[in-house]
C-alpha cells in the first residue's frame, strides 16, 4: 500500500523544496509531472507545501520520472523519513568488485593510447599504464600532488596548459563538457567548485558558455584536443563510456574516458613518443 500521511497545517518542508528544485531543474509543472508520473496533481502540490509524505513507492516514481541522480534520490528518501534505497560505498568497494574487473579490462585493452576512470567531479581513479606515461612525455606526473585530477592537469600553467594547442577552442570545450556530462545533467555543489578553480586559472575564457566554431580542423566530425610534442601538434579525441542501468551512486557517477588518435599522422607519432619515453626507440 502506498500510504500518504497529510497534516494540512504543516510548514514547507525540506521534501517539498527538494521536490520543487527537481521540478523547477527539469522545467516540468506540477501538472506535467502529474501526467508523466501518474500521480494527482494535488498529491504533488500537498507534497511541496509540506501538507503531506508521500509514500516511498510514490516518491521513487516521482524521483524517476525526474530523472533525479541516484545520491540524490537518497537525499529526497532522508528528507521523507525513510532509510535510503541506493548504496552510496566507494567505487572500490568489495560490492563494486565485477564493475571494477570490467573496467580494468577496458583500460588495459586500450593500451597503446590513454584510458582513464574517474568520478563525477573528474578525479582519476584508475589509468591505464598508457595514460601517464603519455603525460609524462610532457611534464613530470610524480611531482603533482594527489589526489589526480585531469581538468586541474589540463587547466593548469605547471601542468599540460602550456602544451595545449588552440588553448582558447579546448578550454572552451572542457568547461562546457563539464555541463554537459554532469550526472543527471545537473551542476552540484562539487561541480560548482571545480568550474570556480577552473576559472581561477589564468588566461580561461570568461565567455565560455557562447558557442564557438571549431576554429581548428572544422572538417572532423569532433574538436580534437591537440598537444604540442617538439614543435608538432598531436591531436586526440575522447569516447566517454558510462555504466548501464547502474543501482548504486558510485556506478552511477563513474566515466571512462579513451583517447584515440584524431588522425594517422598523431597515431605513429603517439606510439615513437611513447617508445622513446620509454627506452624502447
Amino acid at each position: 500500500m502506498n500510504a500518504t500521511r497529510s497534516d494540512p497545517k504543516a510548514p514547507p518542508s525540506e521534501l517539498g523544496d527538494l521536490l520543487r528544485y527537481w521540478r523547477d531543474v527539469r522545467g516540468v509543472s506540477q501538472l506535467d509531472l502529474s501526467l508523466e508520473a501518474g500521480i494527482s496533481q494535488r498529491q504533488i502540490s500537498f507534497i511541496e507545501s509540506g501538507r503531506s509524505v508521500p509514500g516511498r513507492e510514490t516518491l521513487l516514481t516521482l524521483a524517476q520520472t525526474l530523472d533525479v541522480p541516484l545520491r540524490e534520490r537518497n537525499a529526497l528518501l532522508l528528507a521523507a523519513g525513510y532509510a535510503p534505497v541506493y548504496s552510496e560505498a566507494p567505487w572500490n568497494a568489495h560490492e563494486m568488485h565485477s564493475v571494477i574487473r570490467a573496467l580494468e579490462r577496458v583500460v588495459r585493452q586500450h593500451e597503446p593510447f590513454p584510458a582513464i576512470v574517474m568520478d563525477r567531479h573528474w578525479n582519476v581513479l584508475m589509468t591505464n599504464d598508457a595514460a601517464p606515461r603519455f603525460f609524462d612525455c610532457f611534464i613530470d606526473m610524480a611531482s603533482r600532488e594527489g589526489p589526480r585530477n585531469m581538468l586541474h592537469l589540463m587547466f593548469d600553467p605547471r601542468g599540460m596548459r602550456p602544451f595545449v594547442a588552440d588553448w582558447d577552442t579546448v578550454s572552451r570545450s572542457l568547461l562546457q563538457r563539464v555541463y554537459r556530462e554532469s550526472v543527471g545533467h545537473v551542476v552540484d555543489a562539487g561541480t560548482t567548485r571545480l568550474l570556480d578553480e577552473l576559472l581561477a586559472y589564468p588566461d580561461v575564457p570568461r565567455d565560455w558558455k557562447t558557442h564557438y566554431g571549431a576554429a581548428a580542423t572544422p572538417a572532423m566530425p569532433v574538436i580534437p584536443i591537440g598537444f604540442v610534442s617538439d614543435g608538432v601538434v598531436l591531436r586526440y579525441f575522447s569516447m566517454v563510456t558510462t555504466v548501464g542501468t547502474p543501482q548504486n551512486a558510485a556506478t552511477q557517477e563513474l566515466r571512462l574516458e579513451c583517447m584515440f588518435p584524431a588522425d594517422e599522422e598523431t597515431e605513429g607519432r603517439h606510439q615513437r613518443l611513447l617508445a622513446v619515453h620509454s627506452g624502447d626507440y
